[in-house]
């Protein structure tokens, strides 16, 4: 029987990256988490999933090159979703968006192209968007950097789509809209809407 494939998952820990993780478990895949340090050693989402024994899981630093590269190595694939969320801080504190979304996304390209990773899937956002100016949106519509949040996003879609076009790196980019499921925060706009419904 042949190995086990071994994709890497940034961001593991947290709503989308853990159902994710799980999901690719249960397909077989080997699966190394890789997730922001913590003091506690605390997993988010993953410490009581059911699949915790099966995975690598990688507390470590997205911003930090090594910590990437190390996380990387022998994984074929990667599914980048590790970043810095939530449009409102983006206003407070810019640079630490410019830290983990742009870097923390060179470093998992440039990774990813050292490693000559067969795969590579970017996470980005409908926020990229900003206020529809038709519909239905397509990914032709034109991006609008609304908040530095989405500035970012641009920006790390941007150098995902050059480090395809200058070194040929196989790089897909998904920009999810109103995602929702379990684990999901209460403030987002589906639960909001669902507990409004609930409440009469």
């Amino acid at each position: 029987m042949p190995d086990k494939e071994t994709i890497l998952i940034t961001g593991a820990t947290g709503f989308i990256g853990s159902t994710l993780t799980e999901i690719c478990v249960s397909n077989g895949f080997d699966v190394v988490a890789f997730d922001r340090y913590n003091p506690n050693n605390h997993w988010g989402w993953l410490e009581q999933s059911e699949y915790k024994s099966a995975l690598n899981i990688i507390l470590g630093d997205i911003r930090d090159y090594d910590s990437v590269y190390a996380a990387m190595k022998n994984c074929s694939a990667v599914f980048h979703l590790a970043a810095l969320g939530g449009i409102p801080y983006s206003y407070i504190s810019p640079l630490a968006y410019i830290r983990t979304n742009i870097e923390g996304t060179y470093n998992v390209l440039e990774a990813a192209r050292h490693l000559g990773l067969s795969q590579v899937l970017v996470t980005s956002t409908s926020e990229t968007y900003g206020t529809a100016q038709y519909t239905p949106m397509n990914e032709h519509h034109p991006c609008v950097a609304q908040s530095p949040y989405a500035a970012t996003k641009i920006s790390a879609d941007q150098l995902a789509i050059s480090y395809h076009r200058s070194f040929g790196l196989p790089v897909k980019i998904v920009r999810p809209f109103n995602v929702y499921g379990p684990r999901q925060s209460a403030r987002a706009i589906i639960p909001t809407i669902i507990g409004q419904l609930l409440d009469g």
